[in-house]
């Protein structure tokens, strides 16, 4: 096992590198110091600036340096580049340092994602485009760039962040849910075109997380993360949401060996609010 800074590593991803998105807060950011815990080197790729839309979004340049700064601390690796998942020179930028940096990329977390309320009938146009643009087709894009690296190796693992919304409807967030809902379909259908190079894809569908996005959509209601969570009264078991601790035990698992026959498939973190 290997140390450093006097603190113990686990060894399960030694050797391997994680490309994330949306690295810089929440799950992503939680999933960079899990894996960094794990021995992996992570290359951290987030957009570090605020957006319009939603208008919670507090993104910032130094959520990365901190992150660095934090895996550091504890001898893990990581490089964090900044970047919008929409453009695909600023994703080929990040993997062409990534590679350059730790040699090779294994896994993919597309974890990038914005969620706000609205009726169908009243979004706008640019709302709708966000929405996907980002939550979607950012996950195409950066698979684009990633999949024939994973090719040459002739293994790796895909794992698409869905949600519970990518599995039912959602009353006033009809885009969210069909970006979440359209992930399943690149889930299976990269399952099916990359099995011939031992590549799996994944999806996980959690319920509420609690993190800053869950807290900036209450903002914007007027309300708490509680009231809401209270008010959904969705899950069985008796938590107003998950932690990001939930989600990178899932993450750990997927994407290591045990997991090795996995592909395809839809992983649910929901506390039991899909069974009824």
């Amino acid at each position: 096992m290997s140390t450093q800074n006097n603190r113990n590593l686990e060894t399960d991803f030694l050797g391997k590198t994680i490309f994330i998105t949306g690295a810089g807060q929440g799950q992503g950011r939680a999933a960079a110091i899990g894996f960094a815990k794990h021995s992996a080197n992570v290359v951290g790729f987030d957009l570090g600036q605020k957006i319009s839309y939603p208008a919670y979004n507090r993104s910032s340049s130094k959520h990365l340096e901190t992150l660095q700064q934090e895996i550091e601390a504890f001898g893990g690796h990581f490089i964090g580049i900044t970047g919008d998942v929409r453009n695909y020179d600023h994703i080929q930028r990040a993997v062409s340092v990534g590679v350059e940096k730790f040699g090779t990329i294994n896994i993919l977390f597309n974890n990038a994602g914005i969620s706000a309320y609205g009726y169908a009938h009243e979004l706008t146009e640019e709302q709708w485009d966000t929405m996907i643009d980002i939550n979607l087709k950012g996950a195409f894009l950066a698979a684009k760039a990633i999949i024939p690296i994973l090719i040459q190796n002739k293994s790796g693992v895909i794992i698409n962040n869905s949600s519970v919304a990518g599995l039912r409807g959602m009353n006033r967030l009809s885009h969210y849910a069909a970006s979440k809902w359209g992930l399943i379909g690149l889930t299976k259908s990269w399952a099916i075109e990359l099995a011939p190079y031992n590549i799996r894809s994944l999806s996980i569908h959690p319920t509420g997380v609690n993190t800053a996005m869950n807290d900036g959509l209450a903002e914007l209601e007027g309300t708490t993360a509680l009231k809401i969570a209270e008010r959904s009264a969705g899950n069985l078991l008796a938590t107003p949401w998950i932690e990001t601790e939930d989600v990178v035990n899932a993450l750990l698992f997927l994407a290591s060996d045990k997991a090795r026959y996995i592909t395809g498939s839809q992983f649910v973190l929901d506390a039991g609010l899909l069974t009824v």
